[in-house]
C-alpha cells in the first residue's frame, strides 16, 4: 500500500503502543521475581494441587529434601553443595527415593543399594546422622548419610563423579 493511502498514526497512538510494550516486558521480567519472593503453601480451601511440606517447612520434593539435608549438614559440619548432591542423585536414582538396585554385586551379597543416593544398609547404619529418620528410604536421611560417607571417603559429595 502506498504511504499516502495508509492511515495516519498519531503521536499519542505511538506513545501508547510504546508504553504498552514496555509495561508488558517489565511484567514478564518481574513475574519470576514476584513468584520467588512470595511463594506460599496452598490452603485447604483451594483446589490447586501443590506439593506438601515437611514438618520443618521444606517442600516434600527433591528440592526440599536436598535443602533440608543441607541445613542438617551445615549443623553437623558435613561438606557438600546443592549441585553436588543433585548431580549424584540424578545419576544414582533419577530422584526416586524408593529406588532399589537388585542386580549388582551388593544385591547379590544380600545388601541392595537403596534410596536417592543408593546407599547399602551397612553404610547407612555406619554414617547415619542423628536428627534424621533411621530409614534408608527416607530422602533426607539417605542424602545426609550418603553425604556423611562421601565426606569421610572423598572429602565431599561434590568430589563423587561416579558410583561410589
Amino acid at each position: 500500500m502506498p504511504a499516502s493511502a495508509q492511515p495516519r498514526r498519531t503521536r499519542n497512538n505511538r506513545l501508547f503502543r510504546t508504553l504498552a510494550v514496555a509495561g508488558t516486558g517489565a511484567a514478564v521480567l518481574a513475574l519470576p521475581l514476584i513468584g520467588a519472593t512470595s511463594a506460599s503453601a496452598a490452603t485447604g480451601t483451594t483446589t490447586t494441587t501443590t506439593a506438601s511440606t515437611t514438618t520443618v517447612g521444606y517442600p516434600n520434593t527433591l528440592d526440599g529434601w536436598i535443602r533440608h539435608s543441607l541445613a542438617i549438614m551445615a549443623q553437623k559440619s558435613i561438606p557438600g553443595t546443592y549441585n553436588g548432591i543433585y548431580r549424584n542423585i540424578m545419576r544414582e536414582s533419577s530422584g526416586n527415593p524408593l529406588a532399589i538396585n537388585n542386580w549388582d554385586s551388593n544385591a547379590a551379597a544380600g545388601t541392595p543399594s537403596k534410596g536417592l543416593l543408593q546407599v547399602i544398609d551397612p553404610t547407612f547404619n555406619a554414617y547415619h546422622v542423628t536428627g534424621t529418620a533411621f530409614d534408608p528410604y527416607d530422602p533426607v536421611a539417605n542424602i545426609t548419610a550418603a553425604c556423611n560417607y562421601a565426606a569421610a571417603r572423598y572429602g565431599s559429595i561434590d568430589n563423587v563423579n561416579s558410583a561410589y
